[in-house]
């Protein structure tokens, strides 16, 4: 029986070739691929700059002290995600809270927000830093998220880590609403370098930091450096920041070009999927994916995950128990997520079960279902099949 998994990466032969391209260039790193992906990059996602880094989590803590995290500051974002999400703030220093989740869309509450805003103005702390996240790669509703920003102050950062590709409103993630964007490049991920990640953003400002503390907060530049003089050679380089040995390599780059040329076709396989799922699953006691973030807004989900929640009830197995017979049928089903503040190192900053019951409702019941490009309708039925089956007491 062969084992279908819940997410897989798609290599070819022209992937290959990229990699082995790079391995007889003499430049395995800090060479010209990187540079080459970054701006492939950018050119998909419509923005100025983007910073390629060693992995999302990276991507997050340089993005979080670049925007400005640190100690005395917060940084919001959401308990429906993976622990780097809120972890990358307390690398920093900073202090952590968690907005709750709307539950059709499963992304952070924008009225939510706004209701915690005005409780924090009253109380004097607001937040530094707003990381939504794009979870599925579904977009949150961004345009009333921006004016929340203006209004409070505070930055965007983007955990757009299931959402290369993906649009709102017509607009490429990462174009246009957030100060800074992060997305993954990790083998579940729409592409893939293996591990990796990148950092859009639209501020040339904000990108030059960013390339700073990727590689240990050093300049080579000369209009940058402040100790410069006649004495000087080539060789001189300075440190100005406490920066991260958090580099993207070049044969991860080759690879993440390569696979940027097939994204429309990921793209157009997984969104077939999705609908296929909609059709074959809508007579089973599920709760399935939305494709609206918000009232008048439009966004074309990347389909990184496809999670459907089970509605309890007579007659329906319960979640612990559909989940293990999917995984003795051969199914590699998973679940995303645990709730963030009840992990127990979240548990003893003091979060604690019943603070964000939207987030806690969605976990109890949320199950991913296999989706990626290679899976065929044949493996598809089987997963449908077996999904039916498991759910029956």
């Amino acid at each position: 029986m062969e084992f279908i998994p819940y997410a897989t990466q798609s290599i070819n032969e022209d992937d290959l070739a990229a990699v082995r391209e790079v391995l007889t260039s003499g430049w395995l790193t800090q060479g010209p691929a990187v540079p080459r992906f970054e701006q492939a990059f950018a050119a998909l996602h419509g923005v100025a700059h983007a910073v390629a880094v060693s992995n999302a989590t990276a991507g997050l803590h340089i993005a979080c002290l670049a925007l400005g995290a640190g100690p005395g500051k917060t940084v919001w974002t959401s308990p429906n995600s993976f622990v780097a999400s809120s972890n990358a703030a307390l690398y920093c220093g900073a202090s952590v809270d968690f907005v709750d989740i709307d539950p059709a869309t499963r992304n952070l509450s924008v009225p939510g927000l706004a209701a915690k805003l005005e409780q924090a103005e009253r109380e004097g702390h607001l937040p530094a830093i707003v990381i939504p996240v794009h979870f599925a790669g579904l977009a949150c509703d961004l345009a009333p998220l921006r004016a929340l920003a203006d209004r409070y102050g505070f930055s965007i950062l983007e955990d757009a880590s299931h959402a290369v590709g993906a649009s709102y409103n017509g607009q490429p993630i990462g174009s246009r609403y957030a100060d800074a964007s992060v997305f993954s490049f990790h083998p579940v991920k729409i592409v893939t370098t293996g591990e990796g990640g990148m950092v859009t953003t639209q501020d040339g400002a904000l990108a030059r930091r960013l390339q700073l503390l990727r590689s240990h907060g050093i300049t080579r530049e000369p209009g940058e450096m402040q100790l410069l003089d006649a004495s000087s050679g080539a060789w001189t380089y300075e440190q100005q920041v406490l920066g991260f040995n958090y580099r993207l390599t070049d044969i991860q780059a080759a690879l993440g070009c390569s696979q940027l040329q097939r994204i429309q076709r990921f793209h157009a396989a997984r969104e077939r999927l999705a609908d296929r799922y909609d059709r074959l699953l809508a007579g089973l006691p599920l709760r399935l994916p939305v494709r609206v973030p918000g009232p008048g807004a439009e966004a074309r989900s990347s389909w990184h995950l496809y999670v459907v929640e089970i509605k309890p009830g007579a007659g329906v197995a319960e979640r612990v128990t559909v989940f293990a017979r999917l995984r003795d049928a051969g199914i590699g089903v998973n679940v995303h997520y645990m709730p963030i503040p009840l992990q127990p190192y979240y548990r003893a900053l003091g979060f604690r079960a019943g603070q964000f019951p939207a987030a806690e409702a969605y976990a109890a019941q949320a199950l991913s279902i296999p989706i990626y490009p290679a899976l065929t309708d044949a493996m598809q039925d089987r997963v449908v099949a077996e999904l039916a089956k498991a759910l029956r007491t």
